[in-house]
């Protein structure tokens, strides 16, 4: 098939709307549903993702996408009782991919709910088990196992868009879109990264272990494929915070700071025991807990509110507390997709425990920030390769 025609573009009244290939097949299938324009976009970009993490890693992935930028993505690694905890995998068989999406979905849940999933391996019945208990738009992977098709199949009414890519599709060299009716043309970012991205590092401190390669890999990877400006934070093979499409930098750096430490304090085990009532839906008690670690709890959770949630009302999360509990977290990892301005940057990541950092350099304060590195012997390399995205 050459193209297909769609409802609509990014908008209703944006009609008509299709893809289509100038020359030869489209590598994708749709197996299910009726997925848009948007959708594509988010199918296409993630694809690229998992793609391209399992041939730097090794190892299966998952990527969790909204508004064509990633709100998760992570390694097929296995998860703690705790992380099975609060991404509501309890007591579920797991296999490597299960785990990779789980990660996904669990890097910032409250952006991933109606996301749109990629998977680098094919859909296996663990996985589809995983996302049938959540609130999702569409699925991208080379293939699905016929019991998880059966499963995805019957999400969203019948309804649920699951698409099929060719893995072995390779796009054209040079890619062309359209703005205003002026077409604009470039080279595709065919940017490859592998452990020797992090030959030249700059700080005082030079030791990078394995682990730090393999998420600032993962960093770089996702970085790639989200919208800029854009920062990402990654621990234990796993994005825990995206910051995406700021104008500044030092916004990028705090929103997915805050996210990661979000992540981090969903951890807790006041968080991890809140006594939900057996009816909530996992949406509302994913917004319970936002609401609960925010510093607005004992406003906003009024006594109706908790009474249609919680059991009981629960004790508040004090800033002490809060505080206490993230200064524990000290592996963290940090990518940026263009070089730092200000060290300013450097202090808002430490704040939430990073350690180690990938980022182009080249600014006209590199002194500023690796002095800033320097000072809380945080390890710095510089890949001198930019990596916006629009």
């Amino acid at each position: 098939m050459k193209e297909m025609e769609l409802k609509y573009g990014c908008n209703p009244n944006q009609k008509p709307a299709r893809i289509f290939m100038a020359e030869g097949e489209l590598p994708v299938t749709v197996l299910n549903g009726k997925p848009g324009y948007i959708n594509f976009l988010d199918a296409l970009n993630s694809w690229q993702l998992v793609k391209e993490l399992k041939e730097a890693t090794g190892l299966c992935a998952a990527a969790s996408f909204k508004h064509v930028s990633p709100a998760g993505a992570a390694l097929g690694l296995p998860l703690t009782d705790a992380m099975k905890k609060m991404y509501f995998v309890e007591g579920m068989e797991l296999s490597p991919l299960a785990c990779a999406y789980a990660r996904a979905r669990g890097a910032d849940r409250m952006s991933s709910f109606g996301d749109w999933i990629a998977l680098s391996d094919v859909c296996d019945e663990a996985t589809a088990l995983v996302i049938e208990h959540e609130v999702t738009d569409g699925i991208i992977a080379p293939g699905y196992t016929d019991e998880a098709l059966a499963i995805l199949k019957k999400k969203r009414k019948g309804g649920y868009n699951i698409v099929a890519i060719d893995p072995n599709y390779t796009p054209a060299p040079i890619e062309r879109k359209d703005v205003f009716g002026i077409t604009f043309e470039q080279g595709r970012n065919e940017a490859k990264f592998d452990n020797s991205t992090f030959d030249n590092i700059v700080t005082e401190n030079k030791t990078l272990t394995d682990e730090q390669k393999r998420d600032l890999l993962l960093c770089l990877v996702t970085l790639k494929y989200t919208q800029s400006n854009s920062v990402c934070y990654a621990e234990g093979g796993q994005i825990i915070g995206v910051g995406a499409g700021q104008q500044s930098r030092i916004h990028c750096t705090r929103l997915a700071g805050n996210k990661a430490d979000i992540w981090h304090l969903r951890q807790h085990p006041k968080v991890l025991n809140l006594p939900f009532r057996d009816d909530v839906s996992r949406p509302n008690r994913d917004n319970a807990i936002d609401v609960y670690i925010s510093d607005e709890y004992e406003d906003v959770i009024g006594e109706n509110v908790w009474a249609d949630t919680f059991t009981e009302r629960p004790e508040a999360l004090t800033a002490q507390e809060k505080k206490e509990w993230l200064a524990q977290f000290t592996g963290v990892c940090l990518g940026s997709d263009a070089f730092f301005p200000f060290g300013d940057n450097i202090e808002r990541a430490r704040r939430s425990g990073v350690s180690a950092i990938v980022q182009p350099g080249g600014s006209i304060r590199d002194d500023n920030v690796i002095e800033a590195c320097n000072r809380y012997g945080i390890v710095m390399a510089f890949n001198g390769l930019r990596l916006f995205h629009h």
